[in-house]
């Protein structure tokens, strides 16, 4: 009987932190991560000791770890942290502000009132940390330093009597409580790397290795590759080339998992997926024995497309092909080679976080089983494999998706047939892997190096790179050894994939400014390790992209046409807007659907509008928007409504109103001239638009247009008298686009956007 072998490897990575000059590390990821996840992910397989599992750990997130533990970290976060809130000087008052509150508001911060009324403090104060600063107690502060530290601990560790009862007492810490919390940290994170260590010994796990600092290795062995995987894309104007470097980062790599975990490892899940055939042969006369990387690698190398029908499942000829382990060869090389299903580890990043853990957990069996029935069915073994990030997705899960992973993990020990393994279980066990005798260069994203070279920002920081090896290789032979080893580390460091992440135009998060100097800062550290004043040029920001805002509040009553043809920027100007925020996911990849959405009132109606990423999605999609309305201190008065836009061949299909005691007339047919300028409208051309009476919202008529007005002679806004509607009254909207009953995009994606429902000219004096 054919088997169904299931391969999970979770990818464990953080940037490296640390100036190697300072010893100071410029962002907290790597303690508060490994607080978080990296212990408990590991230690919930005892629970399940059928289901084996991958755990790639990057070499530099381990000895970022080992520093934490020696007690060597020097890290201002934690310092700020610890230290008695009535010592807090200005500075460290507001930097507490600015970092303590980066941390995901649903399911981090808003598990503990205190921590949420904090950030409700700080968010009143346009999340100014120099405005807010003032309205900060010393007990506030004390407060915060704990809980946003509590809030980082994993849920084994909430687990412990200690932590419980500082949980439990939520309010009013002591500097003993803040003295024990930071004591408790290094000993939580001490657990970490024995955890996996334990695991591996016992066959639970699998360990793998990345470059040591995570470069981008077909790009560090030669810069080239970029156009090799995308013609003519513009390149730097100096070509890198230094596969001696692409060695040096495996063999420290592979060096450093022996010293560890007392194994060298058998496998590389390679930095990003990026795979060429130039690195796979330095990984072959390296004694390496297997690698993994994304669907689209395989298919653009084979000249196969991974086109899914309409239920996300391959037909049977690529299901095979997909579905298997593959062995390269090549000249002398040889390696074996996994393929994530793209589709599949998706949905654990960026879907099942929004849905109920049981109904997620059975939707993941269900469509493991189903993409490998295929092949099964021609009575051969199918590897189905499942690769994504370790760490991020979890804080967009309640409670970091334990309950969804337990009712998963327990599902599959069940499930007759079905093997969770390790890769070299699953190379073990296949009897006829498929043949693979070449590899395009690319990436798990896109199958190309787009995201690290190819934009002016990309390109300037390869040039720096260049220029920094360059003056290395030219001066190293006469500096001393401590210098030589310093300088070539910070090259090596420089090397990283993280700082080309955030150059471009395709991510940015609140920390672009911190990555953007401690690369600068690595560079510089090469030139003055070698006794030489850095080039003017990296006193000077790489990154010259403004960040949009979050959130903008509505200013002003909007009356727009509802058309769906975005060409009437004027008729929205006062809305509301929320703009992605494209750190979610950023670490592993995400493709956004929606790019921003506009809300505002006037008198009589609520608009909304949904701008795209892009042009509309070429796919079967719903666009859902959840409203709700209510009077501070009168939840149960709260009113719901659910539009519900189907959208077919790039048209609106039709929608409907949920929530309404009575259907809205004629209204919800998609033709633009369905509606009368009292009645609801929808629309989608180029983006969606809509429009609802408030009166749908309302329990009673109480909208501002029911009052006594006046018009103001100043501004001709309408004045409210006696008798207008009170302005704690609220309307809250959430956008969200869900494909094959699944949501797989949002705005916000946590949270709501508010509106209040009141006059033009108290809107105005808000």
């Amino acid at each position: 009987m054919p088997a169904l072998r299931l391969i999970l490897l979770w990818h464990q990575h953080q940037p490296f932190y640390k100036d190697l000059v300072t010893g100071e590390y410029r962002l907290p990821w790597v303690r508060l991560h490994a607080l978080k996840d990296y212990y408990g992910m590991v230690k919930l397989l005892d629970e399940f000791p059928n289901v084996h599992q991958n755990f790639n750990l990057v070499p530099s997130l381990i000895t970022q770890i080992q520093d934490y533990v020696a007690g060597t970290a020097q890290d201002p976060f934690l310092r700020v942290a610890a230290k008695p809130a009535r010592d807090l000087t200005l500075a460290e008052r507001q930097f507490a502000l600015q970092y303590l509150f980066q941390a995901n508001p649903a399911n981090v911060i808003g598990r503990y009132p205190r921590y949420w009324e904090l950030r409700e403090r700080f968010r009143e104060h346009g999340y100014s940390a120099e405005k807010a600063e003032k309205y900060f107690e010393p007990q506030h502060f004390t407060d915060l330093q704990i809980l946003s530290q509590i809030a980082w601990f994993d849920e084994f560790f909430l687990e412990d009597k200690d932590v419980a009862a500082l949980i439990k007492k939520e309010r009013n810490y002591s500097l003993e409580d803040q003295a024990f919390v930071i004591r408790r940290e290094r000993e939580l994170v001490a657990k970490v790397l024995p955890a996996h260590a334990d695991a591996a010994k016992k066959g639970s796990i699998e360990i793998s290795a990345t470059p040591f600092y995570h470069p981008i290795l077909p790009l560090v062995c030669d810069t080239n590759a970029g156009a090799a995987s995308s013609p003519g894309l513009p390149l730097p104007q100096n070509r890198f080339r230094h596969p001696e470097d692409a060695r040096e980062q495996l063999v420290r790599a592979l060096d450093l998992h022996q010293k560890v975990f007392g194994a060298r490892p058998r496998g590389v899940w390679p930095s990003e997926g990026s795979v060429s055939e130039e690195m796979l042969a330095i990984a072959h006369s390296l004694g390496i024995q297997w690698m993994a990387t994304d669907e689209e690698v395989l298919g653009r190398s084979t000249g196969v497309a991974f086109h899914r029908d309409s239920n996300g499942r391959l037909p049977a000829h690529l299901a095979e092909r997909l579905y298997n382990i593959h062995r390269y060869e090549k000249g002398s090389t040889t390696m074996h080679m996994v393929f994530r299903d793209h589709t599949i580890s998706d949905l654990v990043g960026f879907v099942y976080s929004g849905m109920d853990p049981s109904e997620a957990a059975g939707h993941l069996l269900r469509n493991v089983k189903e993409a490998a029935q295929p092949v099964l069915e021609q009575g051969r073994d199918a590897v189905v494999s499942v690769i994504l990030d370790g760490e991020n997705a979890w804080e967009y899960y309640p409670k970091s998706g334990r309950e969804f992973l337990r009712r998963f993990y327990d599902a599959l020990q069940r499930e007759a047939g079905l093997e969770a393994v390790t890769i070299s279980e699953a190379i073990a066990r296949q009897r006829n892997p498929a043949l693979l005798k070449s590899l395009v260069p690319g990436s798990w994203i896109n199958a190309n190096f787009n995201v690290w070279i190819g934009a002016p920002e990309d390109n300037r920081a390869w040039d720096y790179l260049h220029h920094a090896r360059e003056f290395y290789a030219q001066n190293a032979a006469r500096a001393t050894e401590v210098q030589r080893k310093l300088a070539f580390e910070e090259i090596l460091i420089a090397e990283g994939s993280d700082w080309n992440w955030w150059y471009g135009p395709e991510h940015h998060s609140a920390n672009d400014r911190d990555f953007d100097e401690l690369y600068r800062k690595h560079l510089s550290n090469v030139y003055q390790a070698l006794g030489a004043t850095p080039p003017d040029y990296l006193a000077q920001p790489i990154t010259a992209t403004e960040v949009r805002p979050a959130f903008t509040p509505q200013t002003a009553y909007i009356h727009p046409h509802i058309t769906g043809e975005k060409i009437r920027y004027f008729e929205w100007l006062g809305a509301a807007i929320f703009t992605a925020d494209q750190r979610a996911g950023a670490m592993h990849g995400k493709q956004f659907l929606l790019d921003s959405v506009y809300a505002g009132i006037d008198s009589a109606f609520v608009y909304g509008r949904l701008d795209f990423a892009g042009p509309v999605p070429d796919m079967e999609f719903d666009v859902v928007v959840n409203l709700e309305s209510w009077a501070n201190g009168e939840a149960r008065a709260r009113r719901s409504l659910r539009l519900d836009a189907k959208v077919r061949d790039k048209k609106l299909a039709s929608w409907k109103i949920d929530g309404r005691e009575e259907p809205p007339s004629p209204a919800a047919k998609a033709t633009p001239q369905n509606a009368t300028e009292d009645t609801a409208k929808a629309a989608l051309l180029r983006n969606f638009e809509f429009r609802l009476p408030l009166s749908w919202l309302l329990a009673a008529p109480s909208s501002p247009e029911g009052h006594a007005t006046s018009p103001d002679p100043a501004t001709n806004k309408t004045r409210p008298t006696a008798g207008a509607i009170e302005p704690t009254s609220r309307l809250r909207l959430r956008f969200s686009l869900w494909h094959n009953r699944l949501p797989v995009d949002a705005l916000p994606m946590e949270g709501w956007i508010e509106l209040q429902l009141v006059s033009e000219w108290e809107l105005g004096a808000v």
